[in-house]
């Protein structure tokens, strides 16, 4: 709670004995986090931890895990598409009142929650709100795991 004089508030006031007007402030909301969105054919990964021993407990200095050509991670955001021109925006009449998109989407192979083997030459590193992301172009993904979940017969 904050106490302001009126008179600082209210300029023409005429009270001539100071009052107090009392403001009650909430604390400030937490903005909510930003959404990432891709363009085309991309794909954001959160790359998987690298070990930093061999299978025979010794340590491997940073400059080996670089020279992979391939690296692994879990798909966290995939882009709209492949751009395709749509057939349907053709046949639209100038008098029409529903617009039609001029260009529809093929989607990715990839989805959200897959776990992804990806060359590391094509991928753009970034950092955003603190976690470190790679970018990857469809064509540079070499395999997908997917979780798959069959209720039907038992297996999730």
């Amino acid at each position: 709670m904050v106490q302001v004089p009126v008179q600082s508030i209210f300029r023409n006031s005429f009270c001539s004995s100071p009052k107090f007007l009392y403001i009650f402030q909430t604390p400030m909301e937490k903005a909510p986090k930003k959404k990432i969105i891709l363009v085309g054919d991309r794909v954001l990964i959160s790359p998987e931890n690298d070990q930093e021993r061999t299978t025979h407990g010794l340590y491997l200095p940073p400059g080996v895990k670089e020279k992979d050509k391939v690296q692994s991670g879990y798909i966290v955001n995939v882009g709209p598409g492949y751009p395709v021109i749509n057939p349907n925006f053709i046949d639209q009449e100038s008098w029409s009142t529903t617009p039609k998109d001029p260009v529809k989407y093929m989607p990715l192979q990839a989805e959200e929650g897959d776990y992804a083997l990806f060359l590391r030459d094509s991928a753009i590193e970034i950092d955003y709100e603190g976690e470190h992301y790679l970018i990857v172009q469809q064509s540079a993904i070499l395999m997908l795991i997917r979780r798959s979940s069959f209720p039907e017969i038992g297996i999730e």
